[in-house]
């Protein structure tokens, strides 16, 4: 059942004020894994790995969400909190593919879509009314439509701003509508917690509490300066986000604006501690693998390439190298990871998780020796030829040898390479 919030209207603060949407599918992964599995339907249910491994959720569905079960929450309290939950692995394909149908309805709403997730977008609708009708009409139209075409439920949040969208959406849920009209931001966001404002942290949370503010409505009471003297920048935008404003921090962006990804990095969690060396190379391999074929897809060359290593003690090091030249082949990738690993690791040491991240990325690597270029000529047509068929049949269906004893069930990304609308860098025609 949708729930509305339609607060009265008052003289708006702009001329012409924005029409954002924030579109959020409700329970994502579980509710793709309902349409393979409709036994799946009303039961708890718990998206990430099996209750005895040492991963994380990824997902959990209301019924479980009703006994404390959270994503990021590791799969064995998970399994405590809900013993009779049902665990499931997850399946990156049928998500990518329904994230893409998804897409596919908010296109045909709005040009300027963009997917600030696998399950989660921003619409710029402003302008549009001709064509859908007010914002609560076009909101119920575009409801109906997804339910229609996807079989998925989402719940949409309207503002002014995408952080009123992304915020009201929140309020919405499951399966809801909400509209906050121009002018009555700051009235809507008073009475919430500080925590409910996206990009407030645990720390900066009780940083805010330890001052006295717990409400959003708290923040009003100081004054720019005083909010700027305790937390920097971070503070002028608390500021402006208490009136309801984009100010900065996750909101720098136009809708649909170009947001390339900074970085990307995959990691590990064995589920017994391991001192074996060969098998801990090659589940680097295996990382190494998924951080090329993420750089692939997006059109990447990365200069700067790092590994983390976390011990039984839960003490952990991070260690980075710049290359002379950057990359996106996932034996250069694993080459130096190995490198930086055996500089590092101390022997016999039983191993916890481990990681692998890829960051200052370039759209080409730069020509040098041509033998050397031969051979990376090679190795790309290979792994491109790899990619095709993991497209085709699945990311496990092709590995190097050297990472298949590290083979592993790959963790669930909210944020994979490859979202809806994004497309790779552009790579300059050959002459």
């Amino acid at each position: 059942m949708s729930g509305f919030a339609t607060p009265e209207v008052t003289e708006a603060p702009f001329l012409f004020p924005r029409t954002i949407f924030h579109v959020d599918m409700d329970a994502f992964f579980v509710s793709v894994e309902e349409l393979t599995d409709p036994s799946l339907k009303g039961k708890a249910v718990v998206v990430g790995g099996q209750r005895d491994e040492r991963g994380v959720v990824s997902a959990a569905s209301y019924e479980a969400r009703k006994f404390g079960v959270h994503s990021a929450m590791p799969l064995r309290t998970a399994a405590k909190l809900c013993p009779h939950a049902i665990f499931v692995n997850g399946h990156h394909e049928r998500y990518r593919e329904a994230s893409e149908q998804v897409y596919q309805v908010l296109m045909s709403f709005s040009p300027q879509v963009e997917m600030a997730s696998i399950d989660e977008a921003y619409l710029d609708m402003t302008g549009t009314e001709r064509l859908h009708g007010p914002p609560l009409r076009a909101a119920h139209t575009l409801h109906e439509k997804m339910k229609a075409e996807t079989r998925l439920n989402c719940s949409i949040g309207i503002g002014c701003s995408r952080l009123i969208a992304k915020v009201s959406s929140a309020k919405a849920k499951p399966n809801g509508v909400l509209w906050v009209a121009a002018g009555q931001e700051a009235k809507f966001l008073a009475p919430l917690d500080v925590g409910d404002i996206p990009g407030v942290g645990k720390v900066t949370e009780k940083n805010l509490h330890a001052l006295g503010i717990r409400k959003v409505g708290d923040l009003t009471r100081f004054e720019d300066a005083y909010l700027e003297e305790h937390f920097g920048k971070w503070g002028l935008a608390l500021a402006g986000k208490a009136r309801g404003e984009d100010a900065g921090g996750w909101f720098d962006s136009a809708v649909g604006e170009d947001t390339s990804a900074k970085s990307i990095s995959h990691e590990h969690t064995y589920n017994e501690d391991t001192a074996d060396a060969q098998q801990i190379e090659s589940t680097l391999m295996r990382l190494s693998e998924m951080v090329g074929r993420r750089l692939r897809e997006n059109g990447f060359h990365a200069r700067t390439l790092q590994l983390k290593l976390r011990y039984k003690d839960f003490s952990t090091i991070t260690r980075a190298h710049s290359l002379p030249a950057p990359t996106q082949l996932d034996t250069e990738i694993f080459e130096q990871i190995r490198a930086l690993f055996r500089r590092n690791w101390k022997p016999g040491v039983p191993v916890r998780l481990l990681g692998v991240h890829a960051s200052s990325f370039e759209a080409q690597a730069m020509q040098g020796d041509l033998l050397e270029d031969n051979r990376r000529q090679r190795w790309e047509q290979a792994l491109a030829a790899a990619d095709r068929l993991r497209d085709k049949f699945g990311e496990s269906s092709v590995s190097l040898a050297s990472g298949l004893k590290g083979g592993f069930r790959e963790r669930i990304q909210e944020n994979p390479a490859g979202l809806p609308g994004q497309h790779p860098a552009q790579k300059p025609a050959k002459k």
